[in-house]
């Protein structure tokens, strides 16, 4: 997440995204964390990376309900804005926040940001700065095991950088490999990355790009083995000023696909660069923190429906067009079927979505926030998916 990072170009992969989340039969129990993340089923964790706590209450009247990160923190003056807002917040394991080992503001501890990426390094010649290589992923392990042994009741986040999707960014600097990542995530409870299709890889077909996104978890959740949750960074600013920022729409069809993707956290990026630096730019653009705003609203409805068990092989997506996957997460909850779908390709497709192995379904399907019924017919919804579009499907379900 930090700027240095974004500063160096990314290119385009080739690589197609992967399929929706599935297993999760080896995600670590909640309870391992007596100090951790809160459990409550209607708790979904939605981040915001690196503020200020005097703008804690602004933040939480936006859906925001947990900080990563903490400027030169945790400080004492840090810990007390938080606990008055109140707000919780994932830190670095400093002397502060050992000290207060018993404070339920602290959900949990963090590396240093992006190890997987070039690390800066001063010249000894010339004392300018300059770029080493990435850090030694055995090293955020052997830092993994020293955190855990100073406070085994928390959980340990670490973010990864845009490497995690894109395969040629050159910002890993000299020897680093795609295969470091089967390391660096052993070091870690909750693994996390970000990708900025739009505003953070420097390419004016940055919206071609946010397939990105799921390519990412995906591969995180292949490199865990389902055994750990992984979450992801969303933009929602200009970063550095150069080219243009996302849209509100964008910004939430990046939200869903994450979600889709298998993503159990969410952190926003809200920082802009240039031309001025504003560490808090989406409170002051009133259109974009508006739309974050309500997407964030919409996660809370949905949070027991997202904590639900996933349902891996519930539907199978057949989109028109061979170009567009549309990727689709199954959850049962009170008696319905979820279905989260999203073409993932930035152009419209028409897709078959066939319910597997259900008896008894209803003719039709609500389409939530929409206004709209589709209908089911042979055990299948057909609809329209404009460019990075999700519908959202609630089937009723007969009693069994």
């Amino acid at each position: 997440m930090r700027m240095t990072a974004l500063l160096v170009a990314g290119a385009l992969v080739s690589a197609a995204a992967g399929g929706p989340a599935a297993n999760e039969a080896r995600r670590p129990r909640p309870e391992a964390w007596p100090n951790g993340l809160d459990r409550d089923a209607a708790y979904f964790p939605i981040a915001v990376w690196l503020q200020s706590p005097q703008n804690a209450a602004r933040y939480r009247a936006a859906g925001i309900n947990l900080y990563v990160g903490l400027w030169e923190g945790p400080t004492e003056a840090q810990l007390d804005a938080l606990r008055a807002a109140p707000m919780r917040v994932i830190c670095e394991q400093n002397a502060v926040g050992l000290a207060h080992r018993n404070d339920r503001t602290i959900a949990g501890w963090m590396h240093g940001d992006e190890p997987d990426n070039a690390q800066p390094m001063r010249d000894p010649k010339t004392g300018e700065q300059t770029w080493g290589p990435c850090v030694p992923p055995p090293r955020i392990v052997e830092d993994y095991r020293r955190l855990r042994a100073a406070d085994p009741t928390r959980p340990i986040l670490l973010n990864l950088g845009q490497g995690v999707a894109n395969d040629r960014w050159v910002g890993r600097g000299a020897g680093a490999s795609l295969s470091d990542y089967r390391t660096y995530v052993e070091g870690s409870d909750i693994v996390s990355f970000d990708v900025y299709p739009i505003a953070g890889l420097g390419k004016e077909s940055g919206p071609d790009l946010m397939w990105y996104i799921g390519k990412g978890l995906d591969r995180l959740r292949d490199w865990t083995g389902g055994g750990k949750p992984v979450w992801n960074c969303i933009e929602c600013t200009a970063i550095s000023g150069e080219g243009r920022k996302p849209t509100p729409d964008e910004v939430a069809s990046e939200v869903w696909m994450s979600l889709i993707h298998g993503s159990r956290g969410l952190i926003y990026f809200v920082h802009q660069f240039a031309p001025t630096f504003n560490e808090h730019a989406l409170l002051d653009d009133p259109a974009m923190l508006a739309g974050v705003t309500r997407v964030n609203a919409r996660i809370r409805r949905l949070a027991p429906v997202l904590n639900a068990p996933t349902l891996p092989d519930a539907v199978t997506p057949a989109p028109s067009d061979p170009r567009v996957p549309v990727d689709v997460l199954a959850k049962e909850h009170g008696g319905s079927l979820y279905l989260f779908a999203i073409g993932m390709r930035n152009r419209p497709t028409r897709a078959t979505l066939t319910i597997r192995e259900r008896r008894g379904l209803p003719a039709e399907a609500e389409v939530l926030d929409e206004g709209r019924r589709v209908p089911i017919r042979n055990g299948a919804i057909r609809d329209d998916f404009e460019p990075y579009q999700v519908h959202i499907y609630r089937v009723r379900l007969a009693a069994r």
